[in-house]
């Protein structure tokens, strides 16, 4: 619930400056959640339980990102013919997830 509600705030904030058809708040999201899930597993291990651990890593962030919303709003783009659009999230979701788990790895071994 905690990670849904988060979600929801993103949606909510990203409004506030955006206001195109292209899914900003989905993808900040899921970038977000892309960081946070290596970065905090990393940190988490060995401090915390591993329920504690799953519970904030599987329950919090899995259900801040969203891959059905991803999904339904990248359909939704390619049927609106916003063809160009639609390939370029699909490519900045699957190469910007890829980065931010990486920084995410990164910047949990630094810290």
């Amino acid at each position: 619930m905690i990670g849904a509600v988060l979600r929801y705030s993103v949606s909510i904030l990203t409004v506030l400056w955006w206001s195109g058809s292209f899914p900003v708040a989905t993808l900040l999201a899921n970038y977000i959640g892309c960081f946070l899930l290596p970065f905090l597993s990393f940190k988490l291990s060995g401090v915390v339980s591993t329920d504690v651990q799953k519970a904030i890593t599987t329950g919090v962030i899995g259900s801040f990102t969203t891959f059905s919303a991803f999904s339904i709003e990248t359909i939704a783009l390619f049927e609106s013919g916003n063809i160009f659009e639609g390939w370029l999230y699909l490519f900045l979701s699957i190469i910007g997830g890829l980065v931010f788990v990486r920084l995410g790895d990164r910047k949990g071994r630094l810290i």
